[in-house]
C-alpha cells in the first residue's frame, strides 16, 4: 500500500521547484494534492504533470483572504486535511547597508506571516495524526553573506515549529521543519545565478547541488506514518552543508 493512500495534502508554492516535485511524489504515494501559488500559468503547467489527483488554487500566502479561499475549497471538496506542506517562500540578496524596507516587508510577509497563517487557518481542517511540514533552509543556522533577511525568516520558521509542537500537544498533529541546502530550483537560480549555486553545491561534503526530487523524498517521509514519532524537529537535505 502506498504511504499516503487516501490522504489530502495542501502544498503552498506548489507550481514549481520543490513544491511541484513534492506534489508529484505525494500523488505517487496516493494523496490528493492541492497546489497553491501566485502564478496561474505555472499552476496550469503543474496540473498537466500531476494528473487527476491534483487541484490548483491561485493566491498568495501573504493574503489572508486567499488562504481562506484555499481552505474553503479544501473543506467543500475533501472535508478535511491530512498533510500541510508550507513551502511558499521568497528571498533576495542584500548586504547590510543596502537592505530596503520593501525587501524586508516582502520577505517577512511571505516567509513568516505567510507560514504562520497558512498553518493557523488550516488547523480546523487538520485530522488527528496530521503532519505539518514547514520549509526552512540551511541558511537558518548559518551566517550567509547578503542573505541576512532571508536567513532570519528561516530561523524564525525553526522556532515556530518548536513552539507549535508544544501548542499542538494532545491533538496528535505533528509539525517538523524540512531544510534544504543548495538545490536546483528556478527561484534559487534566479536569485543567486547558476554559477554561484554550482559553487555553493561544490562546497558541500557531497560536492554538488541537490535536486528537488531529493527534497521531495524526505517530505514524503515526514508526511507519512513512517515519521510518526517525530515532532518539533528539523531534517536537513543539504548535502551536509550546514552539518560539518
Amino acid at each position: 500500500m502506498r504511504r499516503l493512500e487516501n490522504k489530502t495534502a495542501v502544498i503552498t508554492g506548489g507550481g514549481t521547484g520543490i513544491g511541484l516535485e513534492t506534489a508529484k511524489r505525494f500523488v505517487e504515494e496516493g494523496a490528493f494534492v492541492y497546489i497553491f501559488g501566485r502564478r496561474q500559468k505555472a499552476l496550469d503547467a503543474a496540473l498537466v504533470q500531476l494528473g487527476p489527483n491534483a487541484r490548483a488554487v491561485r493566491g498568495s500566502v501573504a493574503d489572508l483572504a486567499d488562504l481562506d479561499r484555499l481552505y474553503e475549497t479544501v473543506k467543500a471538496e475533501r472535508g478535511g486535511l491530512d498533510i500541510l506542506f508550507a513551502n511558499a517562500g521568497t528571498g533576495g540578496q542584500a548586504a547590510l547597508g543596502t537592505i530596503t524596507l520593501e525587501q524586508y516587508n516582502e520577505t517577512f510577509d511571505i516567509n513568516v506571516k505567510g507560514t504562520l497563517f497558512t498553518v493557523q487557518k488550516a488547523l480546523p481542517l487538520l485530522s488527528a495524526g496530521a503532519s505539518i511540514i514547514l520549509v526552512g533552509s540551511s541558511t537558518g543556522v548559518m551566517g550567509t553573506p547578503q542573505f541576512s533577511v532571508y536567513s532570519a525568516t528561516k530561523a524564525a520558521i525553526r522556532n515556530l515549529a518548536r513552539s507549535w509542537a508544544l501548542d499542538l500537544r494532545g491533538t496528535g498533529i505533528r509539525v517538523n521543519v524540512l531544510s534544504p541546502g543548495p538545490t536546483r530550483t528556478e527561484l534559487a537560480i534566479e536569485v543567486m545565478g547558476e554559477e554561484a549555486m554550482e559553487a555553493m553545491g561544490a562546497t558541500t561534503p557531497l560536492g554538488r547541488m541537490g535536486d528537488p526530487t531529493e527534497t521531495a523524498a524526505v517530505a514524503a517521509f515526514l508526511a507519512s506514518g513512517d515519521s510518526s514519532f517525530m515532532t518539533g524537529g528539523e531534517v536537513f537535505v543539504d548535502g551536509g552543508l550546514a552539518q560539518v
